[in-house]
């Protein structure tokens, strides 16, 4: 076989990973491990507002030399500016501040339970800007990832008193502001933009507004409070580099409503990285939700598999 022939062999793993049910597995995994890394900080005193921006930083920096060896580091157009700012406000930015400012009011099992009620407000969103929906079996997974998520989130520490009604109000904005994000990117991906390229620039732009956050509030921006976390804050960095771009190429060819769930793998994944690496305990319900997570999750990827026709979102 000649020279030519081998450079056009299609590469199995690349092609992987062009399959929305892999990358759905893939970026609920990655944002699994944001759970424990995000613990470790909050133990080691780190603010919630400076990690976001160690995640977002992170991504955006260590995505630099990817993008120059690949040549798609370019100055934006006033359309990737545009979809970049409004994608981060909606998607990181607002939902960020939300659910830190939730969880000390709410508990982190509730606070849970408003991201797995993110699928479902895609759904009503992507039917409501015609973009395409699950079948029956799609909508069985759904359904029984948000079972799983109950379980798992009412087991893990919710209020039993439950949040004050403002709170409460605050808690639900989170997977409406998780839900618009999702439609969004897919309605207004920009003409021939990579997903790596949206990441940078979607988060390059959460980054300068959570520094502007931090001056506003602090005065200063306390890179030096990271230390106290050790290792965790330079790993944090990397799984949010791969991250990203995993999510973004999700979006583009899975459509909005499969990367809403990437949540229920991300909480299936959280407990058992707690579990290993932290010495964290569960009842025997938290691990039967689970179970039922990754039933949905199954039931979800059989039915994205048994699809057929091309998809709402835009492809490269």
């Amino acid at each position: 076989m000649n020279a030519a022939a081998l450079s056009t062999r299609p590469n199995p793993f690349s092609t992987l990973l062009q399959q929305p049910a892999v990358l759905l597995l893939l970026a609920g995994t990655l944002i699994g491990f944001n759970f424990p890394l995000g613990k470790i900080a909050g133990q080691a005193g780190v603010t919630p507002l400076l990690w976001a921006l160690l995640i977002s930083s992170g991504a955006s920096l260590l995505l630099i030399p990817v993008l120059v060896a690949r040549r798609e580091l370019t100055w934006p157009s006033r359309q990737v500016m545009r979809y970049s700012a409004t994608s981060a406000l909606i998607s990181f930015i607002v939902p960020n501040l939300l659910v830190f400012s939730v969880i000390p009011h709410a508990g982190a099992g509730y606070t849970g339970l408003m991201f797995a009620l993110s699928p479902l407000c895609t759904v009503v969103l992507a039917s409501a800007f015609r973009l395409r929906t699950p079948g029956r079996l799609g909508l069985l997974g759904i359904g029984a990832g948000l079972v799983g998520a109950v379980i798992v989130s009412l087991t893990r520490g919710a209020n039993p008193d439950g949040p004050d009604l403002a709170w409460l109000l605050a808690a639900l904005l989170i997977p409406v502001a998780l839900a618009a994000g999702n439609v969004y990117r897919t309605l207004n991906w920009p003409d021939g933009e990579s997903p790596g390229s949206l990441a940078f620039w979607g988060h390059a732009f959460s980054s300068l507004v959570l520094v502007l956050m931090l001056l506003v509030t602090r005065g200063t921006v306390p890179v030096s409070d990271l230390v106290p976390a050790g290792a965790a804050a330079p790993l944090q960095m990397l799984v949010a580099a791969i991250t990203f771009p995993v999510f973004y190429r999700l979006q583009q060819r899975g459509g909005p409503v499969l990367l809403s769930q990437i949540g229920y793998v991300a909480a299936a994944v959280g407990l058992v990285v707690a579990t290993v690496f932290l010495g964290e305990r569960y009842e025997a319900a938290t691990w039967a939700g689970a179970g039922v997570i990754a039933l949905g999750i199954a039931i979800t990827i059989a039915a994205q598999l048994g699809e057929q026709g091309p998809g709402s979102a835009p492809r490269a």
